[in-house]
């Protein structure tokens, strides 16, 4: 018997019929997992997550209400725990040698990647992002031993294959230190605290960096 969650993902690019569609979904099927919202740059993302009849069912109606403002949409009748958890906001370390980078434009792809990915190789899945400081992209981090994270990124990127849907990959190899001890900390750019920087003080010999003037800008410091 399958014990792994189904989950399916809906983006819309009206809120308006977003929400009308996450309505319909929720009254279709009993759903154990229900999360909805909006999401850079003006989309509508609704997840519902269950029994894998449940969540069909569901996920067919919110297709049919949805009708052409679906932008992209997933169905998965065995999500890797993985994936639920960093779709809920997990964040999981970043260990391993190489690191893996999956981004596409669209949402629901970047987690059907994801979940091939993790399904494939022995990786680690660090983050999963979805939308918001992303300009509405979806982008996962996994990491693991160089050889299994090429197959991961390989499988999962393989399996996209909407013309409309961007992607773009990467493999780094060897990982430099400063790098890991970043990505653990945060992916994004205004979340890392100064203090904590791994930046070395000294530009050249002799040369210090300049110091820092205190931006009064909506009235930060």
């Amino acid at each position: 018997m399958n014990t792994l969650p189904a989950i399916a993902l809906l983006e819309f690019d009206s809120i308006a019929v977003g929400v009308r569609a996450a309505d319909a979904m929720v009254k279709k099927a009993p759903i154990d997992l229900f999360r909805i919202g909006t999401v850079h740059p003006g989309k509508y993302l609704v997840l519902v997550g269950g029994s894998v009849a449940s969540v069909d069912e569901s996920h067919r109606e919110g297709l049919t209400i949805g009708g052409d403002h679906v932008t992209d949409e997933i169905f998965l009748p065995a999500a890797h725990p993985q994936v639920v958890s960093a779709v809920s906001g997990f964040r999981r370390d970043d260990a391993g040698d190489a690191l893996g980078i999956l981004e596409t434009s669209a949402i629901p792809s970047n987690i059907a990647a994801a979940d091939k990915a993790v399904k494939t190789a022995n990786v680690t899945i660090i983050e999963i992002r979805l939308g918001d400081g992303l300009g509405g992209k979806g982008v996962t981090f996994l990491t693991g031993l160089v050889h299994d994270v090429e197959a991961a990124v390989e499988a999962g990127i393989s399996i996209i294959n909407r013309p409309d849907v961007e992607t773009h990959h990467r493999v780094i190899p060897i990982q430099h230190g400063e790098l890991r001890d970043c990505i653990r900390r945060a992916t994004e750019f205004h979340s890392f605290d100064a203090s904590a920087s791994t930046t070395h003080d000294s530009l050249a010999d002799g040369e210090k960096r300049p110091p820092r003037t205190p931006s009064k800008r909506n009235g930060r410091r």
